[in-house]
């Protein structure tokens, strides 16, 4: 459907949630189709997602993901078991903060549980049901008697007042050296040295929801990601020792992991790729909206009509995939490219220096793989697991 009828059905639906988080659909994710989304998508892959520009946070990445090990390597001594959930989401945290917003999350205005909660709440407000969306009128006040209006309005205005303060910092210290700017600095400066010939004459409020966009996918997702990886390893112990048995061969003794040295693990490429498919970080793809009448076998599609497109189904859909329920890494075609993340750089140092236990009286199959759904799908409960220095 998607593959053969994909322009017809590329629009999204004009959601409650979404249209009042984005500022009225100004930002990528969730604007309709349209001459508006072709110029913000044009500005998004130039400005803020080049290869160029994405290569420039490396040191970034490289750095908050060594203060991870080294903060790991502190329980190891302990033989402690540590909450990897919580570690994950400050790692991701730490990195988009400082090259989004440019500053340290570590003693910011958000710790970690704020910050979690901020961002849960946002996911929900975007992925909740609402009557509005299905009875325009009833629906406003069924909205009203639920709450659901109120707790939208409060979640939007805690995302604007903290993206405000910190679009206000940014202009209050000046102008920033190229090769020093962040997501931010970026975008003030485009909106600065735009023109009135540009196709799109950017605001605060536009800069706002491009950093909303980031500020969602950008936490949350890795970090899920990272989680269902260690705990699909930790229940599959042969895996992980094959995972772990191509790092180090691959890295030796030199006590250092960087980006280059992802790029050539094969086996571990799979394993995020095997993750990806049993825990997709959501269970539904964003909504979509047909543009006009198509017919799809002996079926006439009305325009404006939504689709859901199930990717959790699809990947352990039993018509496509050998015992769909089993976490099996070898199955996935190593010659299918995956570009250097987070979490492939997180995975493989977490694994390079340590070796893992399940806290004491715990086995493999005890391991808690209940399911939390929002728009993203994480682990309901904390990963705890006990990290044990690696001997090199």
């Amino acid at each position: 459907m998607l593959r053969i009828h994909d322009l017809e059905y590329c629009s999204r639906p004009p959601l409650t949630g979404p249209k009042r988080l984005t500022y009225n659909f100004q930002d990528v994710a969730f604007a309709p189709y349209g001459h508006y989304w072709k110029e913000m998508r044009k500005i998004c892959v130039a400005e803020l997602f080049s290869m160029k520009r994405v290569h420039s946070f490396q040191s970034v990445r490289e750095e908050e993901v060594d203060l991870l090990i080294e903060s790991v390597s502190g329980s190891a001594t302990l033989a402690n078991p540590i909450d990897l959930s919580k570690c994950s989401f400050s790692l991701t945290a730490s990195i988009i903060f400082k090259i989004v917003f440019g500053k340290q999350f570590q003693g910011s205005e958000l710790d970690n549980d704020k910050l979690q909660k901020l961002v849960f709440e946002e996911e929900a407000m975007l992925g909740s049901f609402c009557a509005s969306d299905f009875l325009p009128n009833v629906g406003k006040v069924i909205d009203w008697f639920t709450g659901f209006h109120t707790r939208l309005e409060s979640s939007f205005h805690e995302l604007d007042s903290f993206f405000q303060r910190v679009i206000g910092d940014h202009l209050d210290s000046g102008p920033t050296k190229d090769d020093e700017e962040d997501i931010v600095d970026v975008l003030l400066r485009m909106e600065k040295d735009q023109t009135q010939n540009d196709a799109i004459q950017l605001t605060t409020d536009h800069i706002k929801t491009i950093l909303m966009d980031i500020f969602i996918a950008g936490i949350d997702t890795p970090a899920i990601n990272m989680i269902w990886a260690v705990a699909e390893l930790a229940r599959k112990p042969t895996a992980m020792k094959k995972a772990q048995n191509e790092i180090r061969s691959c890295v030796g003794k030199k006590g250092k992991l960087t980006e280059n040295d992802v790029s050539k693990l094969t086996y571990l490429n799979m394993v995020i790729k095997e993750t990806l498919r049993l825990h997709p970080p959501g269970v539904l793809l964003l909504p979509r909206e047909t543009m006009s009448q198509i017919k799809i076998g002996d079926y006439d599609i009305n325009p404006k009509t939504r689709i859901a497109v199930n990717v959790w189904a699809i990947g352990r859909d039993p018509d496509i995939w050998d015992n769909p329920e089993e976490f099996i890494p070898e199955r996935i075609c190593p010659g299918i490219n995956m570009g250097i993340t987070v979490l492939e750089l997180a995975l493989a140092n977490l694994l390079y220096f340590f070796d893992w236990k399940l806290p004491i009286g715990m086995r493999e199959i005890d391991i808690d793989m209940e399911e939390k759904v929002s728009l993203t799908v994480g682990k309901k409960t904390s990963l705890m697991l006990i990290p044990i220095k690696y001997n090199m």
